[in-house]
């Protein structure tokens, strides 16, 4: 299966960290590290994640509480991080709450 796209469906729980290396869709609740070194996280809009997220590209549509750090983040319109973001390119849609610093480029 080349590029599989993991889903974690809301509902799930997950107390712990997650290591992938392709894409994944996160849509449900967890406390610890997400980690990926070149994939793709799509944070759901009913996700809540509580702890630092660091990936190749991370697109955030639910809520966020600890560091992203990627290569490409996008923060959507209803979109909630409580904490920093160290990243090469930011976009933020308006509506997005940030609540933090940001480190953009390098």
């Amino acid at each position: 299966m080349a590029n599989a796209t993991n889903v974690l469906s809301q509902g799930i729980e997950i107390n712990g960290s997650i290591k992938f290396s392709n894409d994944m869709i996160i849509d449900g609740k967890i406390d610890g590290e997400i980690q990926s070194d070149k994939g793709k996280v799509t944070i759901g809009e009913n996700a809540n994640i509580k702890g630092d997220v660091k990936a190749g590209e991370v697109k955030l549509y639910g809520k966020v509480e600890g560091t992203i750090t990627s290569d490409r983040c996008e923060l959507k319109e209803k979109s909630i991080l409580n904490g920093d973001i160290k990243t090469k390119m930011l976009s933020m849609e308006e509506g997005a709450s940030l609540t933090g610093r940001t480190q953009i480029g390098g």
